[in-house]
């Protein structure tokens, strides 16, 4: 069912993906740069990131690798060792056992944890490679691919997600997972990275989940659903003394 327009109001007119990313770019730029690891850092990187905040994250990694030194070290360890060194990132308890799996995984799959072999083969076999990983879907897949080794995967995370329903890039029954497939064949390789840093930081900053700012919204006019946040923003949400 398409949002309400305002009676006599002329359709709302779509933005397509290549202008999404050009106004978007311009909107926030200089846009935020992804600072790059090594993949199996990246691997281990996006397991300590889940349900947490980038900084409480980002000083979990940190606090890892200063207590380990390699990640041959932490695939070593013992696993409350593991647990205690990145207790600040936050369910340590479920993410210490996962990394200590998913490292012994690599090295019984690869013999080794250099992971840029990767960048060499189809794009559809490195991500099928990672997810044969433990607790490895395509949100991590791509995130390893394309910010460790610069391969044109699509990351599709809880902000790109709602923003791509509500432009219209994709369906409003259309699953997480399934948005990668669509939006990585819809948005040309050179532009798959762009795509990722403009719309997260414009779900970050403007197209917010509770209140998005409509108002200041550099592709609002092509956006099929403004006209339905603006009617609820119109309504009032108790009766008038």
């Amino acid at each position: 069912m398409s949002p309400r327009r305002r009676k006599g109001s002329p359709p709302t007119p779509s933005v397509s993906i290549p202008e999404a990313i050009s106004l978007l770019s311009t909107a926030y730029a200089p846009l935020p740069h992804e600072g790059r690891l090594e993949p199996a850092q990246e691997l281990v990187f996006t397991i300590l990131s889940q349900h947490t905040s980038d900084t409480n994250s980002a000083r979990a990694f940190q606090q890892l690798m200063d207590r380990f030194g390699a990640l041959e070290a932490v695939a070593q360890a013992e696993v409350a060792d593991i647990e205690a060194a990145i207790s600040i990132g936050g369910l340590a308890r479920v993410k210490a056992p996962r990394i200590k799996l998913v490292l012994n995984r690599v090295l019984e799959l690869n013999g080794s944890l250099d992971l840029t072999f990767l960048r060499e083969m189809p794009l559809a076999e490195a991500k099928a490679w990672l997810r044969q990983l433990p607790g490895i879907g395509p949100k991590s897949a791509g995130i390893i691919l394309s910010f460790a080794l610069g391969m044109p995967a699509m990351a599709i995370d809880t902000h790109i997600y709602r923003v791509c329903q509500r432009l219209g890039f994709i369906g409003p029954k259309v699953t997480a997972d399934k948005a990668h497939d669509i939006l990585e064949a819809a948005v040309v390789p050179e532009q798959v990275y762009q795509f990722h840093v403009s719309l997260i930081t414009h779900g970050r900053q403007t197209c917010k989940a509770q209140r998005p700012r409509c108002g200041d919204c550099v592709v609002a006019w092509g956006c099929p659903s403004r006209d339905k946040f603006l009617i609820e923003k119109e309504i009032p949400t108790s009766s008038p003394s």
